[in-house]
């Protein structure tokens, strides 16, 4: 095989770590290491959701030889030219991991490239796009006939990325480990911070041998993270009975950061990322929505999935159209006041191993949350061992087969392999078309 580009398309915090990554560490495992033979490439689109970290986050993965961030991607898909005037190989393929799912159309016009899309709800552009990885059969349902070969069921990508990481061993209940996720933007912290910190407290003061741990996102920073336990800098921090917490930085490099309370509760801040050994160590996690709960499922670890709503202006992380009218400047609070209602009123499951499951598996609490009552009901769990064996015996059943990304690293192998055949077919052609008109040129001159 010629030596190929393999341009990696994506855009949020979440599909960076839980779909780029297991990806790109399959590709090299399947095409090798060789960065003369296999080039990888990540070029990011705008995500409302977006940290700006993500393209550091990209380039710290072994795999990846070079990345793009978002602020040059409209240039990128306009003009396919990169900020820094990347070179591109002959032959190559576009995998879509995120954004919008015509922009792998137009960037594989432009480079000549196979398109691959990972498609986990939607398959769009079916003429135009050569091969899809889909989640689930139901995605590749309603295909017309004719594109169906196109379709190739992978899996979870959310479980590829636990997948070489054992099961999670039941954690000693001499001294339960309580892993707290409140979330890494702003929206989910201003209240995540100081109702999880507040539930801990609550928690040791009843089973004082309980340790926390706060596995901190790789696009948060625990200066960020520690302000939004201060009540001079989050206003939300007293709407919870909570008082205040401190950032004490660890001074040597094989120690933990942490966050101490007021009321003198150590919380350990895990930066190690993926942080799936510490996670696997922990009896149960007081985590928030998002794509954590897959991560936690799929390593098999109960948690509590927590929604508060203490201020419905104060969740302004949606999607789309509506986290862009939520966070307009003025207006923002009253778009967000009733897109948040309107939300509550019609709410299905959100934790996604409740959504494979189709049903609540782990408990979902959404409403204005008291750290009282949810601190009791981890202290419940806590008591109850078989509460929790039962969670983890469930998860285990609905988180599925793991692989989907070596299966999308396979299906980017076949299209290179049909671009490879393809341009052997077009250079012999051209090769015959060109020596037969030197034959027909010696003829004439005969």
């Amino acid at each position: 095989m010629s030596s190929v580009d393999i341009l990696i398309l994506s855009n949020g915090p979440g599909e960076i770590t839980t779909w780029v990554r297991p990806v790109v560490k399959a590709l090299r495992e399947k095409l090798g290491n060789d960065r003369e033979q296999v080039r990888i490439s990540v070029v990011l689109s705008p995500c409302p959701n977006a940290s700006g970290k993500e393209a550091a986050i990209a380039l710290s993965y072994p795999e990846v030889d070079r990345v793009q961030s978002a602020e040059y991607f409209w240039q990128f898909l306009l003009w396919g030219k990169t900020w820094e005037n990347w070179d591109w190989r002959s032959q190559g393929v576009v995998v879509f991991l995120g954004g919008d799912q015509f922009f792998p159309v137009v960037i594989g016009k432009k480079l000549g490239y196979r398109t691959v899309v990972y498609a986990e709800w939607e398959a769009r552009w079916h003429n135009l796009i050569d091969r899809f990885g889909v989640m689930k059969p139901q995605v590749a349902a309603k295909v017309s006939p004719k594109y169906v070969d196109k379709f190739t069921v992978v899996g979870d990508l959310m479980l590829s990325a636990e997948s070489s990481t054992p099961q999670s061993p039941v954690p000693s209940p001499q001294s339960p480990i309580i892993g707290i996720l409140p979330g890494s933007k702003a929206a989910k912290l201003s209240q995540g911070v100081p109702l999880t910190l507040a539930i801990a407290e609550y928690i040791h003061s009843k089973i004082p041998q309980t340790k926390f741990v706060i596995p901190v996102a790789p696009t948060l920073d625990l200066q960020t993270l520690a302000s939004f336990a201060d009540s001079q800098k989050n206003p939300f921090v007293e709407t919870f009975g909570f008082s205040s917490a401190s950032l004490i930085v660890a001074e040597e490099s094989h120690q933990r950061s942490i966050m101490k309370t007021s009321n003198g509760l150590v919380v350990e801040l895990c930066q190690e990322n993926p942080a799936y050994e510490i996670l696997s160590q922990c009896s149960i996690c007081l985590t928030t929505v998002g794509a954590n709960t897959a991560e936690l499922g799929a390593l098999g670890v109960p948690m509590i999935v927590l929604l508060p709503t203490q201020q419905l202006d104060a969740m302004r992380s949606w999607d789309g159209l509506p986290g862009l009218l939520a966070n307009l400047p003025g207006v923002g609070s009253t778009f967000a006041k009733i897109i948040n209602w309107l939300f509550l009123r019609r709410k299905g499951l959100l934790a996604w191993p409740n959504i494979w499951a189709q049903e609540e598996i782990v408990p979902e609490l959404v409403g204005k949350l008291q750290p009282q009552e949810v601190g009791e009901m981890v202290v419940d769990y806590l008591h109850h061992p078989e509460k929790l064996e039962d969670i983890r015996a469930k998860l285990r059943l609905v988180r599925g087969e793991g692989g989907a990304a070596e299966k999308l690293a396979n299906l980017v192998e076949e299209e290179l392999t049909i671009q490879n055949s393809k341009f052997k077919i077009r250079a012999l052609k051209t090769f015959c078309l060109r020596h037969a008109t030197r034959t027909d040129g010696d003829l004439n001159s005969d």
